[in-house]
């Protein structure tokens, strides 16, 4: 039996839905069966979000992660004392929680690199509030990637068995066409295996989905499947990639969902996003393949017209530290070549 992993949560920005998702989360006695999570952010915080939530839940500052009581009903915390209480607003952009929420993401990866912890789960950030705190990054990814040194991590999203990645990201449409080459797509099949292997993943059959109505039917709507969409797989399933496509998009992530493939590459951003979401929006959770470490995350925002209020549902942060535990045992540390 594997011993339960340690999972590290960044607290997120405190003005957001980020601290009341966490209390709400490791409320639940599920999640310490499955996991040791810790929180990296500010106690005075999370004490309010208690209050506000009613989880009755206890604080129990620590200074490493090894030495939490991992109790259910005591939350663990790496106390930064970032905050002015007093002067902190929910709702509103502010520069000290910019501040505060890209200090809790630099410390947990420093523990994630260490090997202090075995994976994080992050809360939601705010881009506004990062840009008043003069923070040089818009969101999770870009400090990852600048914080680890790693160039160009690929996104995952999992949604029950389904697993989607992205050929592309945060590009236009005509933008995101450009960059689908053959040589793109054999790069980033090899890529995405390398990952679900690192994952634990033993079977890993992928297909790829069409850019144009019925993968362009050889031509007749486009050339993009023709001249580089399925040159690409092809040259990957050459270098031993299980890799079928272009499957049209209207079907191929209804197929993957009944288990036919293990993983899609969407071509662009919407084309997968829109078909996780559409199959469950608050369990549709990121993980970011690519990193020293292993990396999980709500897809959802900081949420700030109903931060404060305990309206916000916790049931994307529980999946979330949910697919930490499930993937850190078997997850391989080794950088990505």
């Amino acid at each position: 039996m594997n011993e339960k992993a340690i999972i590290a949560i960044p607290m997120g920005d405190p003005a957001g839905i980020g601290p009341e998702i966490t209390v709400k989360s490791l409320a639940s006695e599920k999640i310490y069966e499955e996991c040791k999570p810790v929180v990296v952010g500010d106690a005075s915080v999370l004490r309010k979000a208690i209050a506000i939530t009613q989880t009755g839940l206890e604080i129990n500052t620590i200074e490493n992660p090894e030495d939490g009581k991992f109790e259910h009903g005591t939350i663990d915390v790496i106390d930064l004392q970032n905050i002015d209480i007093e002067e902190m607003k929910y709702g509103e952009v502010q520069a000290q929680c910019g501040k505060a929420a890209f200090e809790y993401i630099q410390h947990t990866v420093k523990l994630a690199t260490e090997g202090s912890v075995q994976a994080m789960a992050t809360t939601p950030i705010n881009k506004e509030s990062l840009k008043a705190a003069k923070v040089p990054y818009i969101g999770h990814t870009e400090m990852l990637e600048s914080l680890t040194d790693t160039k160009d991590p690929l996104t995952m999203f999992q949604v029950r068995n389904m697993r989607i990645f992205f050929l592309t990201r945060h590009l236009s449409l005509k933008d995101a066409i450009d960059q689908m080459t053959k040589e793109r797509v054999k790069d980033y099949l090899i890529r995405c295996d390398k990952a679900l292997q690192r994952l634990g993943v033993e079977k890993r059959h992928f297909a790829v989905a069409g850019l144009n109505p019925h993968s362009g039917e050889n031509g007749l709507f486009g050339m993009e499947e023709v001249n580089e969409i399925k040159p690409g797989i092809e040259a990957a399933v050459a270098e031993g990639i299980s890799a079928v496509g272009p499957v049209p998009a209207d079907s191929v992530f209804f197929q993957a969902l009944q288990g036919k493939y293990d993983a899609v590459l969407s071509l662009y951003h919407d084309q997968g996003h829109i078909a996780a979401k559409m199959t469950d929006f608050h369990k549709t959770i990121s993980i970011t393949n690519g990193l020293p470490f292993l990396r999980t995350s709500v897809d959802h925002g900081t949420a700030f017209d109903i931060a404060g209020k305990n309206i916000a549902s916790s049931e994307s942060m529980e999946e979330c530290i949910h697919l930490a535990a499930q993937y850190a045992p078997s997850f391989t540390r080794e950088t990505m070549a």
